[in-house]
């Protein structure tokens, strides 16, 4: 008798095993019924007996143990993605789940020893289980990790969503007080306290709503429309000397450059950069902007200070990435860790790329993108 056929023979006795561990796991958390786990527990093992059964050549085995994918093997890959889906739906967390497959492995691999039925392939047939095994707890973690994940950002886009209504007025209250003449100057102050907050708390939901947004699949919407890059830029620069009075921002930009662009998410991108270079950097900001002859245009924001660590690079513009202050970069843990991703979405949906040069004592960040980028 293979292990196939005694994982089938040995079936319910194989389930008391499981469902006795993972009711001990269950308890006190969830709501699985010893039924539900019978069930769960039996159409498992059922899939990785037939598993097993399928013929596998020793190039196919070497593949499989690489990742790749047998039509055949669909079936097995459902039902694992199921048990994800089950587990995740009952409150279950990733580490339960692979206590689970845990729990089984050594379910069926003690009973299997203990047999007297083990034959002389029995290594053979452990081996196939165990890859029976790890390929459906491989599409069971996957399944539970995308789901969590888009559970996630769903939850980012909705709480940025409705983050903005009551924002809004905090920032027409703000403004109604500014006006007002018969405040102190400790009001005023207050006030403009008040006013900077609020408008940086805009821009780091405007950010989680970019972040949510990409996430979930969409692609990011700009609305192009003819702009002067010379307005956006000394705008961007105004909004940081509000947030970051200290800050000394010098913009090179010649007048009338005429780009077709979002002035809003171009806005945000050159926000982002700018504040980055605020807060981390020293002495004076510089934003510069040129046309090249090609029809392409690129924007440069640079500032003084300790350099990027090289390894922090490759994944500096990746979603929730933040160097340490260990590193050298002092108080870059601040934040979120969505801006440099940010920009990086904001320059593709331009046609554009984003890159960054840190040397010794100077970080530059280069925005180059099509002067009239095409509708999409």
């Amino acid at each position: 008798m293979d292990l196939a056929d005694f994982i089938e023979a040995n079936l319910e006795a194989l389930i008391d095993d499981w469902v006795e561990y993972a009711m001990v796991l269950n308890q006190g958390k969830h709501r699985l019924t010893a039924v539900e786990l019978r069930n769960s527990g039996a159409e498992l093992l059922t899939r990785v007996a037939a598993n097993m059964r399928q013929a596998q050549t020793p190039l196919q085995q070497r593949q499989k143990s690489h990742g790749a994918k047998r039509e055949q093997d669909s079936a097995f890959d459902t039902v694992s993605m199921l048990h994800a889906d089950d587990r995740l739906s009952q409150g279950f967390g990733i580490n339960e789940v692979l206590a689970e497959y845990r729990a089984l492995r050594a379910s069926v691999l003690r009973r299997w020893e203990h047999s007297a039925l083990a034959g002389p392939q029995a290594f053979q047939e452990m081996i196939r289980f165990n890859e029976a095994i790890d390929q459906g707890l491989t599409e069971s973690v996957r399944q539970f990790s995308e789901r969590t994940e888009r559970i996630r950002d769903l939850f980012a886009g909705v709480l940025a969503h409705d983050l903005r209504s009551p924002l809004g007025v905090l920032l027409n209250s703000a403004e109604i007080l500014s006006r007002d003449r018969n405040l102190s100057p400790a009001s005023i102050r207050a006030t403009s306290y008040v006013q900077r907050s609020a408008v940086r708390m805009k821009w780091m939901i405007d950010d989680l709503l970019v972040f949510a947004r990409t996430r979930l699949g969409s692609v990011l919407p700009v609305a192009l429309s003819e702009q002067d890059l010379a307005r956006i830029c000394r705008h961007a620069a105004e909004e940081i000397g509000a947030l970051y009075p200290e800050a000394v921002i010098r913009v090179e930009c010649p007048e009338n450059l005429i780009v077709r662009c979002d002035p809003g998410r171009i806005g945000q991108l050159l926000f982002n950069l700018l504040s980055n270079a605020a807060r981390y950097g020293a002495g004076e900001i510089e934003l510069t902007a040129m046309a090249e002859p090609a029809g392409w245009v690129w924007l440069e924001v640079a500032n003084e200070g300790p350099p990027i660590p090289r390894r922090a690079l490759p994944t500096l513009f990746d979603p929730l990435t933040r160097v340490s202050s260990a590193t050298g970069r002092t108080g870059m843990a601040a934040g979120i860790g969505l801006g440099l991703y940010i920009c990086r979405c904001i320059a593709t949906a331009h046609q554009g790329v984003i890159d960054v040069r840190s040397g010794e004592d100077r970080t530059v960040f280069t925005l180059r993108m099509p002067v009239a980028p095409q509708a999409s």
